[in-house]
């Protein structure tokens, strides 16, 4: 279903994407990638802190069909997840991202050093690589009690969510692994053991999140981009001389307009990463 979003350049987008309500409509058709970004928007709900943000949850979810709602948080590391059914089976599985007020998410972004991944082997992440373990154990119980398809699971998530979305398809195996923002995860070893029917990686223009960590440190990405461009255009794989011609555009249409909002993002490489401007792109096309 196409949506018509306009680019938002706010502070509030970017560092607080859970107050913007959901953009499903009841009844309305979405893509396999069009549900799973906005579900990686929605894993940013605080549903584990209220009712209200709880039914808020409930309610988005339910638009498009999907119940039977499992939360699963690990209040030492402050990482989140939420799984949800719909009735031919379709399982969403979505992880939260980096939220700026908890310091125990920025610690685990900051820990970059490459640790072995036995789960499928290479190197990965051991930020990352400790987020997805400590939730581990909750998601396998309620794979057990239940039994979801496993033929028609979507894993999804933004920012550390994508990276934490990215090893978990190495575990569970997905039709669908769909990530939005991410940032690198492991090394190349590790993105060989990457398995899903569909990968979709979804990189918006200059976001600054997705070029790190860095390559030389051993780092890879998995698959190739699907980019979004400065006026929400999506290219699959594109060359990188468009790339940096599309970047160098946007960044100075940036400085032109955004700086004069002290509410806005100062540069475009953050406010790149803000999932609704994922979305604006994902959404245009239609499914």
């Amino acid at each position: 279903m196409a949506v018509t979003l306009e680019y938002d350049p706010s502070n509030e987008a970017l560092y607080h994407p859970e107050r913007r309500g959901t953009i499903f409509e009841n009844g309305g058709i979405y893509s396999i990638p069009q549900l799973a970004v906005e579900a990686a928007r929605l894993a940013y709900y605080r549903a584990e802190e209220s009712a209200a943000e709880r039914a808020r949850l409930a309610d988005a979810l339910g638009r498009v069909g999907f119940a039977n709602i499992a939360r699963f948080v690990d209040l030492v590391s402050g990482v989140a997840a939420f799984a949800a059914v719909r009735a031919d089976g379709a399982t969403l599985l979505s992880f939260r991202g980096t939220q700026p007020d908890n310091y125990k998410n920025l610690i685990t972004d900051l820990s970059a050093r490459l640790v072995a991944w036995p789960e499928s082997g290479g190197l990965v992440h051991d930020g990352f690589a400790k987020a997805v373990r400590a939730l581990k154990p909750q998601i396998l119980e309620w794979i057990n009690r239940a039994r979801p398809d496993g033929l028609k699971l979507i894993l999804t998530g933004h920012s550390l969510g994508a990276a934490m979305a990215t090893l978990a398809a190495t575990i569970w195996r997905p039709e669908w692994l769909v990530t939005i923002g991410s940032p690198r995860v492991g090394d190349a070893a590790f993105v060989a053991t990457v398995s899903a029917t569909n990968k979709v990686r979804f990189v918006d223009c200059c976001d600054a999140v997705t070029e790190v960590p860095l390559e030389f440190g051993g780092y890879r990405h998995v698959g190739d981009p699907s980019y979004l461009t400065r006026d929400a255009s999506m290219v699959e794989n594109p060359e990188p001389p468009f790339v940096m011609v599309d970047r160098l555009h946007a960044r100075i249409e940036y400085a032109q307009y955004a700086l004069q909002v002290t509410r806005n993002v100062p540069v475009r490489d953050l406010a790149d990463h803000a999932p609704v401007n994922y979305e604006r792109g994902v959404f245009a096309a239609g499914p």
